[in-house]
């Protein structure tokens, strides 16, 4: 577990460095169009900026997007007692709370730090699970907070945040370049072709720093935290059945979640964080004993 941790805070090192290395390769190519090497060095300081700016605003950002709403106590008491009592056994402080209106049951932790963590749970999942079912998700999410998880989701998330701005950017440009036959640029054809080739780049980046291997360290830690494992395999099989697609999707916040929040196809399945359910099912299964 030390182990895990340890990597995550180094690999958020590497992402952040790997970032504003990637997007000066991307500012030098703009600077060769356009005819201008200072440019280079403005665009590898807004990554700079931008990495820095990302970091400590990302949660926020993030909760923003999934609609999510903050709680306290009266509000909804079954919810916030059960992640009290979690943070309690783990040894954290307590994160803030949320919930998402939505029917699709689903969960989510994000943040910086376990000091400045949030969870969060869907409407729907508080529909359907039992209070050990419950207890088992919000564990699972309180893991992600101790295990380091949300720092690399947060970086992660930023990194995906600015290559959908790269990617629309460079179509605005490929669209105004061909309306001026005159004086028709090269530069919004590069920076469509770079951003075609940045974006699947991205993604693997992503893919990689956000494992499927994460969710399954989450798994076995929320039964480590609750010493249930039947909990976290009931539940399990509750997010199988009654999965569906949320309201408000985004591929940004994708990984964040305990399930698949969107509605996959063949390629979008190539780049998915989340494994398979019943591989976790699975896995909880077979090392149910060893807990």
């Amino acid at each position: 577990m030390y182990k895990q941790i340890d990597a995550n805070k180094r690999k958020t090192v590497f992402i952040i460095l790997g970032f504003v290395v990637i997007i000066g390769i991307v500012g030098a190519l703009f600077a060769w169009a356009m005819g201008d090497w200072f440019i280079t060095l403005w665009v590898i300081l807004f990554a700079a900026i931008y990495a820095i700016v990302q970091y400590y605003a990302s949660s926020s950002l993030a909760v923003a997007m999934t609609g999510a709403r903050e709680i306290e106590k009266k509000d909804n008491p079954k919810l916030y007692n059960t992640v009290e009592n979690l943070t309690l056994t783990a040894g954290l402080p307590m994160p803030r709370v949320y919930i998402i209106e939505d029917e699709a049951p689903n969960a989510f932790a994000t943040g910086r730090d376990p000091a400045h963590a949030v969870v969060a749970a869907t409407t729907g999942l508080l529909d359907i699970m039992d209070e050990k079912e419950l207890t088992a998700v919000m564990a699972h999410e309180i893991s992600h907070v101790k295990n380091y998880d949300i720092r690399v989701s947060c970086i992660t998330f930023g990194l995906v945040c600015l290559i959908g701005l790269l990617s629309d950017f460079g179509l605005r440009m490929f669209y105004y370049s061909n309306r001026r036959d005159e004086d028709r640029s090269p530069v919004g054809f590069i920076v469509v072709l770079v951003t075609a080739i940045f974006a699947p780049v991205a993604a693997s980046i992503a893919q990689m720093a956000v494992s499927r291997e994460r969710e399954y360290l989450a798994d076995a830690s929320a039964v480590n935290i609750t010493r249930y494992p039947e909990g976290m395999i009931s539940a399990l099989k509750k997010l199988e059945t009654h999965s569906r697609p949320m309201i408000h999707q985004n591929a940004a916040t994708e990984a964040l979640y305990i399930n698949e929040p969107m509605k996959k196809g063949f390629f979008s399945n190539l780049f998915s964080t989340h494994p398979p359910i019943e591989k976790r099912i699975e896995r909880l299964e077979n090392g149910k004993n060893n807990f």
